[in-house]
């Protein structure tokens, strides 16, 4: 069996104010070497099939239809055995 492990964050050139927050939060924390955090999601999807090129095929359709909007988010994925 495979598992997917997708991430989606927002295009750089998209404003994220949820990491300019947690920036700030670092900073007043006294972790100013912090230089910019960007905030994403992270996902785990077991599937149940062991072909790899279906499993990316799928994947990549279940990335584009609902899990990234794709109009201002980047996504990226990993299939690993499980």
């Amino acid at each position: 069996m495979l598992k997917a492990i997708v991430y989606v964050t927002l295009r750089e050139s998209v404003l994220d104010p949820q990491g300019s927050a947690v920036k700030g939060a670092l900073h007043s924390l006294g972790f100013d070497e912090v230089q910019e955090a960007r905030i994403g999601k992270y996902m785990e999807l077991s599937l149940g099939t062991s072909d790899r090129e279906q499993a990316k095929e799928r994947v990549t359709e279940m990335c584009e239809k609902l899990l990234a909007n794709t109009v201002i988010e980047d996504y990226r994925y990993e299939i690993v055995e499980v």
